[in-house]
Protein backbone atom coordinates (compact mmCIF):
# COMPACT_ATOMS: atom_id res chain seq x y z
CA UNK A 1 0.00 0.00 0.00
CA UNK A 2 1.31 3.61 -1.18
CA UNK A 3 2.42 6.00 1.44
CA UNK A 4 -0.32 8.77 0.86
CA UNK A 5 -3.38 5.69 0.51
CA UNK A 6 -2.16 5.14 4.09
CA UNK A 7 -2.22 8.63 4.74
CA UNK A 8 -5.85 9.24 3.13
CA UNK A 9 -7.25 6.34 5.21
CA UNK A 10 -6.01 7.69 8.57
CA UNK A 11 -7.86 11.46 7.84
CA UNK A 12 -10.63 9.29 7.42
CA UNK A 13 -10.35 8.11 10.79
CA UNK A 14 -9.71 10.89 12.30
CA UNK A 15 -12.48 12.40 10.86
CA UNK A 16 -14.39 9.39 11.92
CA UNK A 17 -13.03 9.70 15.47
CA UNK A 18 -13.30 13.39 15.84
CA UNK A 19 -17.19 13.38 15.11
CA UNK A 20 -17.84 10.42 17.40
CA UNK A 21 -15.26 10.42 19.96
CA UNK A 22 -14.86 14.29 19.95
CA UNK A 23 -15.43 17.16 23.04
CA UNK A 24 -18.25 18.26 20.55
CA UNK A 25 -19.68 14.98 19.41
CA UNK A 26 -23.41 15.10 19.06
CA UNK A 27 -23.48 11.50 20.33
CA UNK A 28 -21.51 11.77 23.76
CA UNK A 29 -23.31 13.68 26.92
CA UNK A 30 -21.93 17.15 26.56
CA UNK A 31 -20.93 16.99 31.00
CA UNK A 32 -17.45 19.21 30.66
CA UNK A 33 -16.79 22.80 30.91
CA UNK A 34 -13.48 23.79 29.14
CA UNK A 35 -12.52 26.90 30.45
CA UNK A 36 -9.05 27.97 28.49
CA UNK A 37 -8.95 31.84 30.46
CA UNK A 38 -10.16 30.91 34.29
CA UNK A 39 -10.96 34.94 34.49
CA UNK A 40 -13.62 34.83 32.06
CA UNK A 41 -16.00 32.87 34.03
CA UNK A 42 -17.74 33.24 37.67
CA UNK A 43 -17.19 30.26 40.21
CA UNK A 44 -18.91 30.77 43.90
CA UNK A 45 -18.31 28.34 46.70
CA UNK A 46 -21.51 29.36 47.98
CA UNK A 47 -23.85 29.92 45.01
CA UNK A 48 -25.82 32.76 46.99
CA UNK A 49 -23.08 34.55 48.21
CA UNK A 50 -21.48 36.95 45.51
CA UNK A 51 -18.85 37.54 48.05
CA UNK A 52 -17.58 34.29 47.98
CA UNK A 53 -16.32 34.55 44.12
CA UNK A 54 -13.14 32.50 43.71
CA UNK A 55 -10.19 35.10 42.28
CA UNK A 56 -9.47 32.90 39.16
CA UNK A 57 -6.10 33.70 37.78
CA UNK A 58 -5.98 35.01 34.24
CA UNK A 59 -4.65 33.06 31.69
CA UNK A 60 -5.36 29.87 33.49
CA UNK A 61 -6.88 26.69 31.73
CA UNK A 62 -9.76 24.72 33.81
CA UNK A 63 -11.59 22.07 33.55
CA UNK A 64 -14.88 21.80 35.14
CA UNK A 65 -16.51 18.29 35.73
CA UNK A 66 -20.36 19.19 36.23
CA UNK A 67 -22.32 17.66 38.85
CA UNK A 68 -25.83 19.30 38.99
CA UNK A 69 -27.17 21.95 36.78
CA UNK A 70 -29.72 24.42 38.36
CA UNK A 71 -32.12 26.10 35.36
CA UNK A 72 -34.43 29.00 35.23
CA UNK A 73 -37.38 30.89 33.12
CA UNK A 74 -36.33 33.40 31.47
CA UNK A 75 -37.93 36.12 29.01
CA UNK A 76 -36.26 36.90 25.55
CA UNK A 77 -37.29 40.08 23.38
CA UNK A 78 -40.24 38.29 22.19
CA UNK A 79 -41.61 37.85 25.13
CA UNK A 80 -41.51 34.26 24.89
CA UNK A 81 -40.62 32.08 28.24
CA UNK A 82 -37.47 29.76 27.87
CA UNK A 83 -35.86 27.45 30.37
CA UNK A 84 -32.28 27.87 30.59
CA UNK A 85 -29.41 26.48 32.95
CA UNK A 86 -28.32 29.29 35.65
CA UNK A 87 -26.02 27.55 37.81
CA UNK A 88 -23.70 24.62 37.13
CA UNK A 89 -22.41 22.58 40.48
CA UNK A 90 -18.56 21.67 39.15
CA UNK A 91 -15.81 20.37 40.32
CA UNK A 92 -11.92 21.02 39.39
CA UNK A 93 -8.91 19.76 40.05
CA UNK A 94 -6.18 22.32 41.90
CA UNK A 95 -3.14 21.81 39.00
CA UNK A 96 0.04 23.12 39.27
CA UNK A 97 -0.87 25.84 36.74
CA UNK A 98 -3.26 27.05 39.19
CA UNK A 99 -0.60 27.66 42.06
CA UNK A 100 1.91 29.08 39.93
CA UNK A 101 -0.69 31.68 38.74
CA UNK A 102 -1.54 32.33 42.68
CA UNK A 103 1.26 34.53 43.74
CA UNK A 104 -0.80 36.00 46.53
CA UNK A 105 -2.08 32.46 47.60
CA UNK A 106 -6.02 34.17 47.93
CA UNK A 107 -6.97 31.61 45.48
CA UNK A 108 -5.60 28.77 47.66
CA UNK A 109 -6.44 30.09 50.75
CA UNK A 110 -10.04 30.34 49.13
CA UNK A 111 -9.70 26.80 48.61
CA UNK A 112 -8.28 26.01 51.95
CA UNK A 113 -4.78 25.48 50.54
CA UNK A 114 -5.10 22.15 48.60
CA UNK A 115 -2.46 20.19 47.43
CA UNK A 116 -1.84 19.40 43.74
CA UNK A 117 -3.92 17.02 42.31
CA UNK A 118 -6.83 17.73 45.15
CA UNK A 119 -10.27 18.16 43.79
CA UNK A 120 -12.31 21.10 45.12
CA UNK A 121 -16.22 21.62 44.26
CA UNK A 122 -18.01 25.53 43.63
CA UNK A 123 -20.86 27.23 41.45
CA UNK A 124 -20.23 27.89 38.06
CA UNK A 125 -22.22 30.62 36.74
CA UNK A 126 -23.78 30.70 32.93
CA UNK A 127 -23.89 33.60 31.61
CA UNK A 128 -27.37 33.46 29.22
CA UNK A 129 -27.12 36.77 26.45
CA UNK A 130 -30.69 37.98 25.40
CA UNK A 131 -30.80 38.63 21.26
CA UNK A 132 -32.92 41.27 19.83
CA UNK A 133 -34.22 38.87 17.54
CA UNK A 134 -35.09 36.32 20.29
CA UNK A 135 -33.59 33.60 22.48
CA UNK A 136 -31.06 33.63 24.24
CA UNK A 137 -26.89 33.02 23.96
CA UNK A 138 -25.81 30.68 26.72
CA UNK A 139 -21.59 30.56 27.80
CA UNK A 140 -19.22 28.77 28.50
CA UNK A 141 -20.98 25.84 26.71
CA UNK A 142 -20.34 22.59 28.14
CA UNK A 143 -18.42 19.74 26.06
CA UNK A 144 -18.13 15.95 26.51
CA UNK A 145 -15.50 14.82 29.04
CA UNK A 146 -15.02 12.16 27.28
CA UNK A 147 -14.41 13.14 24.06
CA UNK A 148 -11.73 15.83 25.63
CA UNK A 149 -9.98 12.64 26.95
CA UNK A 150 -9.59 10.94 24.05
CA UNK A 151 -8.68 13.62 22.15
CA UNK A 152 -6.45 14.55 25.06
CA UNK A 153 -4.78 10.99 25.05
CA UNK A 154 -4.18 11.36 20.35
CA UNK A 155 -2.97 14.79 20.83
CA UNK A 156 0.43 14.17 21.99
CA UNK A 157 0.73 11.20 18.78
CA UNK A 158 -0.14 14.53 16.42
CA UNK A 159 2.42 16.47 17.96
CA UNK A 160 5.32 14.13 17.93
CA UNK A 161 4.24 13.76 14.27
CA UNK A 162 4.89 17.58 13.66
CA UNK A 163 7.97 17.74 15.60
CA UNK A 164 9.63 14.59 13.74
CA UNK A 165 8.64 16.47 10.82
CA UNK A 166 9.82 20.07 12.15
CA UNK A 167 13.37 18.44 13.47
CA UNK A 168 14.55 18.41 10.36
CA UNK A 169 13.13 21.12 8.29
CA UNK A 170 16.11 23.95 9.10
CA UNK A 171 19.45 21.51 8.25
CA UNK A 172 17.10 20.29 5.13
CA UNK A 173 16.46 24.08 4.14
CA UNK A 174 19.81 25.07 4.83
CA UNK A 175 21.80 21.88 2.81
CA UNK A 176 19.52 22.58 0.17
CA UNK A 177 19.61 25.53 -0.53
CA UNK A 178 23.12 25.94 0.11
CA UNK A 179 24.24 23.07 -2.59
CA UNK A 180 21.59 24.54 -4.62
CA UNK A 181 22.58 28.17 -4.92
CA UNK A 182 26.24 26.70 -5.16
CA UNK A 183 25.28 23.97 -7.85
CA UNK A 184 24.34 26.76 -9.88
CA UNK A 185 27.80 27.96 -10.51
CA UNK A 186 27.09 31.17 -12.24
CA UNK A 187 25.65 34.14 -10.05
CA UNK A 188 23.39 36.00 -12.39
CA UNK A 189 22.07 32.84 -12.75
CA UNK A 190 20.46 32.87 -9.19
CA UNK A 191 19.91 36.34 -9.68
CA UNK A 192 17.56 35.70 -12.72
CA UNK A 193 16.08 32.52 -11.17
CA UNK A 194 15.40 34.10 -8.04
CA UNK A 195 13.59 37.61 -9.90
CA UNK A 196 11.51 35.36 -12.04
CA UNK A 197 10.72 33.04 -8.95
CA UNK A 198 9.42 35.80 -6.85
CA UNK A 199 7.87 37.76 -9.47
CA UNK A 200 5.58 34.62 -9.71
CA UNK A 201 4.86 33.90 -6.56
CA UNK A 202 3.79 37.68 -5.93
CA UNK A 203 1.52 37.71 -9.27
CA UNK A 204 -0.47 34.47 -8.12
CA UNK A 205 -0.64 35.77 -4.82
CA UNK A 206 -2.57 39.04 -5.80
CA UNK A 207 -4.52 36.67 -8.03
CA UNK A 208 -5.25 35.06 -5.44
CA UNK A 209 -6.93 37.44 -3.58
CA UNK A 210 -8.72 39.01 -6.03
CA UNK A 211 -10.36 35.58 -6.44
CA UNK A 212 -11.47 35.64 -3.11
CA UNK A 213 -12.56 38.90 -3.00
CA UNK A 214 -14.83 38.54 -6.03
CA UNK A 215 -16.40 35.12 -4.66
CA UNK A 216 -17.42 37.38 -1.23
CA UNK A 217 -18.76 39.96 -3.31
CA UNK A 218 -20.83 37.47 -5.63
CA UNK A 219 -21.73 35.25 -2.82
CA UNK A 220 -21.80 37.21 0.00
CA UNK A 221 -21.63 34.50 2.84
CA UNK A 222 -21.78 37.21 5.76
CA UNK A 223 -25.93 37.56 5.14
CA UNK A 224 -26.51 33.98 5.78
CA UNK A 225 -25.23 33.98 9.02
CA UNK A 226 -28.00 34.81 11.60
CA UNK A 227 -27.71 36.77 14.82
CA UNK A 228 -27.88 33.55 16.94
CA UNK A 229 -24.62 32.29 15.48
CA UNK A 230 -22.97 35.67 15.14
CA UNK A 231 -23.41 36.22 18.83
CA UNK A 232 -22.42 32.20 20.13
CA UNK A 233 -19.32 32.72 17.48
CA UNK A 234 -18.05 36.37 18.94
CA UNK A 235 -18.86 34.93 22.62
CA UNK A 236 -16.95 31.49 22.09
CA UNK A 237 -14.08 33.03 20.21
CA UNK A 238 -13.68 36.57 21.54
CA UNK A 239 -10.44 35.52 23.73
CA UNK A 240 -8.30 34.05 21.12
CA UNK A 241 -9.59 37.00 18.67
CA UNK A 242 -8.45 39.41 21.15
CA UNK A 243 -4.90 37.33 21.18
CA UNK A 244 -4.31 37.61 17.21
CA UNK A 245 -5.37 41.30 17.17
CA UNK A 246 -2.82 42.26 20.20
CA UNK A 247 -0.14 40.38 18.35
CA UNK A 248 -1.07 41.76 14.67
CA UNK A 249 -0.50 44.79 16.60
CA UNK A 250 2.58 43.90 17.60
CA UNK A 251 4.07 42.96 14.18
CA UNK A 252 6.66 45.23 12.83
CA UNK A 253 6.28 47.56 9.39
CA UNK A 254 7.20 46.15 6.15
CA UNK A 255 10.38 47.79 5.91
CA UNK A 256 11.73 46.20 9.36
CA UNK A 257 10.42 42.87 7.95
CA UNK A 258 12.34 43.35 5.14
CA UNK A 259 15.90 44.75 7.34
CA UNK A 260 14.72 41.49 9.69
CA UNK A 261 15.62 38.87 6.48
CA UNK A 262 19.73 39.80 7.74
CA UNK A 263 20.29 37.53 10.13
CA UNK A 264 23.02 39.79 12.75
CA UNK A 265 24.00 35.91 14.60
CA UNK A 266 23.43 32.63 11.57
CA UNK A 267 23.80 30.44 14.25
CA UNK A 268 21.06 32.28 16.45
CA UNK A 269 18.57 32.24 13.38
CA UNK A 270 19.52 28.39 12.45
CA UNK A 271 18.52 27.94 16.06
CA UNK A 272 15.28 30.06 16.16
CA UNK A 273 14.60 28.42 13.07
CA UNK A 274 13.62 32.11 12.02
CA UNK A 275 13.31 30.92 7.91
CA UNK A 276 13.90 34.24 6.04
CA UNK A 277 17.23 34.52 7.92
CA UNK A 278 18.28 30.81 7.13
CA UNK A 279 16.86 30.81 3.53
CA UNK A 280 19.10 34.46 3.26
CA UNK A 281 22.22 33.07 4.95
CA UNK A 282 22.28 29.64 2.72
CA UNK A 283 22.04 31.90 -0.07
CA UNK A 284 24.72 34.34 0.87
CA UNK A 285 26.99 31.34 1.74
CA UNK A 286 26.22 29.11 -1.18
CA UNK A 287 27.37 32.29 -3.84
CA UNK A 288 30.58 32.64 -1.24
CA UNK A 289 31.48 28.88 -2.49
CA UNK A 290 30.27 29.59 -5.82
CA UNK A 291 32.71 32.55 -5.75
CA UNK A 292 35.56 30.65 -4.31
CA UNK A 293 35.91 27.96 -6.93
CA UNK A 294 37.15 24.48 -7.03
CA UNK A 295 40.71 25.74 -6.63
CA UNK A 296 39.95 27.62 -3.24
CA UNK A 297 38.52 24.47 -1.35
CA UNK A 298 34.74 25.23 -2.02
CA UNK A 299 34.00 21.69 -2.76
CA UNK A 300 34.77 19.64 0.33
CA UNK A 301 31.86 22.23 2.10
CA UNK A 302 29.18 21.26 -0.65
CA UNK A 303 30.24 17.77 -0.59
CA UNK A 304 29.53 17.99 3.25
CA UNK A 305 25.89 19.73 2.77
CA UNK A 306 25.11 17.77 -0.31
CA UNK A 307 25.37 14.55 2.44
CA UNK A 308 23.49 16.07 5.57
CA UNK A 309 20.82 16.89 2.66
CA UNK A 310 20.71 13.40 1.69
CA UNK A 311 20.50 12.70 5.42
CA UNK A 312 17.63 14.30 6.18
CA UNK A 313 15.78 13.10 3.18
CA UNK A 314 16.12 10.08 4.83
CA UNK A 315 14.89 10.70 8.50
CA UNK A 316 11.36 12.10 6.39
CA UNK A 317 10.85 8.60 4.91
CA UNK A 318 11.54 7.39 8.36
CA UNK A 319 9.15 9.48 10.02
CA UNK A 320 6.67 8.97 6.67
CA UNK A 321 5.86 4.93 8.63
CA UNK A 322 4.14 6.65 11.67
CA UNK A 323 2.51 9.74 9.24
CA UNK A 324 -0.83 7.75 9.01
CA UNK A 325 -1.07 7.42 13.16
CA UNK A 326 0.37 11.23 13.21
CA UNK A 327 -2.60 12.78 10.77
CA UNK A 328 -5.24 10.56 11.91
CA UNK A 329 -4.29 12.60 15.52
CA UNK A 330 -3.85 15.70 13.87
CA UNK A 331 -7.42 15.32 12.26
CA UNK A 332 -9.15 13.89 14.99
CA UNK A 333 -8.48 16.69 17.47
CA UNK A 334 -9.23 19.66 14.36
CA UNK A 335 -12.62 18.01 13.75
CA UNK A 336 -13.14 16.96 17.75
CA UNK A 337 -12.98 20.66 18.87
CA UNK A 338 -14.67 22.14 15.76
CA UNK A 339 -17.89 20.39 16.11
CA UNK A 340 -21.16 20.37 13.95
CA UNK A 341 -23.19 23.65 15.39
CA UNK A 342 -19.76 25.76 14.30
CA UNK A 343 -19.21 23.86 10.81
CA UNK A 344 -23.13 24.60 10.08
CA UNK A 345 -23.41 28.34 11.39
CA UNK A 346 -20.05 28.99 8.89
CA UNK A 347 -21.16 26.85 6.21
CA UNK A 348 -21.78 29.25 3.20
CA UNK A 349 -18.06 31.12 4.09
CA UNK A 350 -16.77 27.71 4.23
CA UNK A 351 -18.00 27.10 0.71
CA UNK A 352 -16.99 30.58 -0.43
CA UNK A 353 -12.95 29.60 0.62
CA UNK A 354 -13.34 26.36 -0.70
CA UNK A 355 -14.81 27.12 -4.02
CA UNK A 356 -12.26 29.96 -4.50
CA UNK A 357 -9.32 27.50 -3.35
CA UNK A 358 -10.71 24.88 -6.09
CA UNK A 359 -10.84 27.64 -8.91
CA UNK A 360 -7.06 29.13 -8.17
CA UNK A 361 -5.74 25.70 -7.98
CA UNK A 362 -7.66 24.28 -11.12
CA UNK A 363 -7.34 27.37 -13.33
CA UNK A 364 -4.11 29.50 -12.12
CA UNK A 365 -2.15 26.42 -11.17
CA UNK A 366 -3.23 23.66 -13.94
CA UNK A 367 -2.45 27.07 -16.33
CA UNK A 368 0.89 27.35 -15.20
CA UNK A 369 1.89 23.51 -15.12
CA UNK A 370 -0.32 22.80 -18.51
CA UNK A 371 1.12 25.92 -20.37
CA UNK A 372 4.36 26.96 -19.18
CA UNK A 373 5.71 23.69 -17.85
CA UNK A 374 4.22 21.51 -20.66
CA UNK A 375 3.11 18.89 -18.20
CA UNK A 376 -0.22 16.99 -18.08
CA UNK A 377 -2.17 18.56 -15.06
CA UNK A 378 -2.94 15.06 -13.70
CA UNK A 379 -0.19 13.79 -13.64
CA UNK A 380 1.39 16.68 -12.00
CA UNK A 381 -1.24 16.38 -9.29
CA UNK A 382 -0.30 12.74 -8.99
CA UNK A 383 3.15 13.19 -8.73
CA UNK A 384 2.85 15.88 -5.34
CA UNK A 385 -0.07 14.16 -3.53
CA UNK A 386 2.34 12.94 -0.54
CA UNK A 387 3.36 16.80 -0.13
CA UNK A 388 -0.57 17.87 -0.22
CA UNK A 389 -1.58 15.57 1.97
CA UNK A 390 0.68 16.36 4.74
CA UNK A 391 0.50 19.78 4.20
CA UNK A 392 -3.43 19.17 4.39
CA UNK A 393 -2.95 17.20 7.71
CA UNK A 394 -0.30 19.39 9.36
CA UNK A 395 -2.18 22.64 7.97
CA UNK A 396 2.09 23.87 7.78
CA UNK A 397 4.07 24.63 5.14
CA UNK A 398 6.88 23.98 6.72
CA UNK A 399 6.17 20.66 7.59
CA UNK A 400 5.80 19.81 3.99
CA UNK A 401 9.35 21.49 2.98
CA UNK A 402 10.99 18.24 2.93
CA UNK A 403 8.43 16.16 1.36
CA UNK A 404 7.50 18.59 -1.33
CA UNK A 405 11.53 18.66 -1.95
CA UNK A 406 11.23 15.23 -2.37
CA UNK A 407 8.64 15.18 -4.73
CA UNK A 408 9.72 17.84 -7.00
CA UNK A 409 13.01 16.11 -7.51
CA UNK A 410 12.14 12.35 -7.64
CA UNK A 411 8.67 12.39 -8.84
CA UNK A 412 8.98 15.17 -10.86
CA UNK A 413 12.11 15.50 -12.36
CA UNK A 414 13.40 18.82 -11.31
CA UNK A 415 17.57 19.73 -10.38
CA UNK A 416 18.30 19.53 -7.17
CA UNK A 417 19.71 23.54 -7.77
CA UNK A 418 15.85 24.72 -9.01
CA UNK A 419 14.25 22.85 -6.55
CA UNK A 420 16.62 23.47 -3.63
CA UNK A 421 16.15 27.06 -4.40
CA UNK A 422 12.59 27.67 -5.30
CA UNK A 423 10.46 25.31 -3.01
CA UNK A 424 11.93 26.83 0.46
CA UNK A 425 11.46 30.41 -0.29
CA UNK A 426 8.09 29.35 -1.39
CA UNK A 427 7.28 27.94 1.79
CA UNK A 428 7.85 31.21 3.27
CA UNK A 429 6.81 33.95 0.53
CA UNK A 430 3.96 31.54 -1.26
CA UNK A 431 0.35 31.81 0.57
CA UNK A 432 -1.70 31.74 -1.82
CA UNK A 433 -4.39 29.99 0.07
CA UNK A 434 -4.19 32.17 2.90
CA UNK A 435 -4.04 35.07 0.83
CA UNK A 436 -7.35 33.91 -0.89
CA UNK A 437 -9.15 33.06 2.55
CA UNK A 438 -8.16 36.64 3.86
CA UNK A 439 -10.04 38.36 0.70
CA UNK A 440 -13.45 35.91 1.65
CA UNK A 441 -12.96 36.55 4.98
CA UNK A 442 -12.71 40.22 5.29
CA UNK A 443 -15.82 40.44 3.03
CA UNK A 444 -17.51 38.07 5.13
CA UNK A 445 -16.90 39.73 8.69
CA UNK A 446 -17.95 43.60 6.87
CA UNK A 447 -21.33 41.91 5.35
CA UNK A 448 -21.84 40.72 9.15
CA UNK A 449 -20.91 44.19 10.46
CA UNK A 450 -22.62 46.24 7.60
CA UNK A 451 -19.28 47.82 6.66
CA UNK A 452 -19.65 49.52 3.15
CA UNK A 453 -16.32 48.38 0.97
CA UNK A 454 -15.18 50.72 -1.23
CA UNK A 455 -13.73 49.83 -4.81
CA UNK A 456 -10.48 51.44 -2.84
CA UNK A 457 -10.97 49.51 0.13
CA UNK A 458 -10.95 45.96 -1.81
CA UNK A 459 -8.04 47.41 -3.49
CA UNK A 460 -5.92 48.01 -0.13
CA UNK A 461 -7.15 44.53 0.56
CA UNK A 462 -5.58 42.99 -2.23
CA UNK A 463 -2.17 45.19 -1.46
CA UNK A 464 -1.95 44.80 2.24
CA UNK A 465 -3.04 40.46 1.94
CA UNK A 466 0.07 39.92 -0.86
CA UNK A 467 2.19 41.96 1.08
CA UNK A 468 1.45 40.19 4.33
CA UNK A 469 1.34 36.75 3.01
CA UNK A 470 5.39 37.31 2.46
CA UNK A 471 7.52 35.84 4.99
CA UNK A 472 4.27 34.85 7.34
CA UNK A 473 4.84 31.73 8.99
CA UNK A 474 4.58 28.60 7.51
CA UNK A 475 2.57 27.41 10.86
CA UNK A 476 -0.86 26.35 11.79
CA UNK A 477 -2.95 29.57 12.49
CA UNK A 478 -0.55 32.32 11.32
CA UNK A 479 -3.03 33.71 8.55
CA UNK A 480 -5.44 34.73 11.45
CA UNK A 481 -2.85 36.98 12.55
CA UNK A 482 -2.18 38.90 9.32
CA UNK A 483 -6.06 38.81 8.78
CA UNK A 484 -6.21 40.86 11.76
CA UNK A 485 -3.98 43.58 9.88
CA UNK A 486 -5.56 43.09 7.00
CA UNK A 487 -9.09 44.33 8.44
CA UNK A 488 -7.71 47.35 10.28
CA UNK A 489 -6.28 48.71 6.67
CA UNK A 490 -9.68 49.08 5.85
CA UNK A 491 -11.04 49.77 9.10
CA UNK A 492 -13.02 46.32 10.12
CA UNK A 493 -13.64 45.65 13.75
CA UNK A 494 -10.54 43.08 14.39
CA UNK A 495 -12.62 41.27 17.04
CA UNK A 496 -14.92 40.07 13.95
CA UNK A 497 -12.09 37.51 13.47
CA UNK A 498 -13.97 35.60 16.65
CA UNK A 499 -16.61 34.79 13.47
CA UNK A 500 -14.35 32.59 11.62
CA UNK A 501 -11.84 31.09 14.57
CA UNK A 502 -14.49 27.97 14.81
CA UNK A 503 -13.60 27.21 11.23
CA UNK A 504 -9.92 28.28 10.53
CA UNK A 505 -8.02 25.48 11.88
CA UNK A 506 -10.52 23.05 9.33
CA UNK A 507 -10.01 25.90 6.33
CA UNK A 508 -6.16 26.08 7.33
CA UNK A 509 -5.74 22.54 6.00
CA UNK A 510 -7.23 23.13 2.62
CA UNK A 511 -5.65 26.72 1.61
CA UNK A 512 -2.32 25.22 3.05
CA UNK A 513 -2.60 22.51 0.76
CA UNK A 514 -3.33 24.49 -1.83
CA UNK A 515 0.28 26.90 -0.86
CA UNK A 516 1.80 23.59 -1.32
CA UNK A 517 0.71 22.76 -4.44
CA UNK A 518 1.67 26.51 -5.54
CA UNK A 519 5.18 26.06 -4.51
CA UNK A 520 5.21 23.01 -6.80
CA UNK A 521 3.50 24.59 -9.56
CA UNK A 522 5.97 27.21 -9.67
CA UNK A 523 8.97 25.51 -9.20
CA UNK A 524 8.03 23.19 -12.16
CA UNK A 525 7.45 26.18 -14.00
CA UNK A 526 10.80 27.77 -13.16
CA UNK A 527 12.57 24.83 -14.09
CA UNK A 528 10.96 24.64 -17.44
CA UNK A 529 11.84 28.01 -17.95
CA UNK A 530 16.00 26.89 -17.23
CA UNK A 531 15.48 24.48 -20.27
CA UNK A 532 15.68 21.58 -17.75
CA UNK A 533 13.44 17.96 -19.28
CA UNK A 534 10.74 17.17 -17.05
CA UNK A 535 9.50 13.71 -16.08
CA UNK A 536 7.16 12.28 -13.91
CA UNK A 537 7.78 9.28 -12.23
CA UNK A 538 5.96 6.89 -12.49
CA UNK A 539 4.67 3.31 -10.67
CA UNK A 540 7.13 0.91 -12.09
CA UNK A 541 10.33 3.29 -11.91
CA UNK A 542 9.53 3.82 -8.00
CA UNK A 543 9.56 0.33 -7.46
CA UNK A 544 12.28 -0.24 -9.67
CA UNK A 545 14.59 2.16 -8.16
CA UNK A 546 14.51 2.33 -4.01
CA UNK A 547 16.43 5.41 -4.38
CA UNK A 548 13.75 7.58 -6.03
CA UNK A 549 10.08 7.84 -4.98
CA UNK A 550 8.32 7.38 -1.25
CA UNK A 551 7.75 3.40 -1.91
CA UNK A 552 9.94 0.52 -0.41
CA UNK A 553 13.01 3.38 0.62
CA UNK A 554 13.65 1.30 3.98
CA UNK A 555 14.04 -1.71 2.99
CA UNK A 556 17.10 -1.55 0.88
CA UNK A 557 20.48 -2.85 2.40
CA UNK A 558 22.31 -0.08 4.37
CA UNK A 559 25.27 0.84 2.58
CA UNK A 560 28.05 2.87 3.18
CA UNK A 561 28.46 6.38 1.23
CA UNK A 562 30.42 5.83 -1.28
CA UNK A 563 34.16 7.93 -1.03
CA UNK A 564 34.49 11.24 -3.56
CA UNK A 565 36.84 12.66 -6.01
CA UNK A 566 38.11 14.80 -3.21
CA UNK A 567 37.66 11.89 -0.40
CA UNK A 568 40.39 9.66 -2.62
CA UNK A 569 42.93 13.06 -2.89
CA UNK A 570 42.91 13.90 0.75
CA UNK A 571 44.10 9.93 0.82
Amino acid sequence: MQVYTKILIGMGAGVAIGLALGPKSALLEADTYVVGDASSVEIRLDRDDPGSALALPEGASLRLEAEESLYEHLTDANGERVRLRTWVHVRFEWTRELALRDPGNALSDALERPRVGEERDGWLRVVNTALDGGGFVSTPEPVSGVGTTVISILRPVGTAFMKLIKMVIVPLVFSSLLVGVASLGDVRKLGRLGGKTIGLYLGTTAIAVTIGLALGNLIQPGNFVGERDRAALQAQFSGSAADSAQSAAEAPSTVDNILAIIPENPIGSLSSGDMLQVIFFAMIFGIALTLLGKDKSGTPVVNFFDRVQNAMVMIIHMVMTIAPFGVAALVADVVGQSGVSVLAALLFYAVTVLLGLAIHAGIVYAGLVRLLAKMPVTAFLKAIRPAQLIAFSTSSSSAALPVSMECAEQNLGVSNPVASFVLPLGSTVNMDGTALYQGVAAVFIAQVFDVDLSFTDQLAIVATATMASVGAAGVPGAGIVTLAMVLTTVGIPPVGVALILGMDRLLDMFRTAVNVTGDLAVTTVMAASEGETLHVLTKEEDKGDPDRGFEDRLQREPRPSPPTSDDLEEE
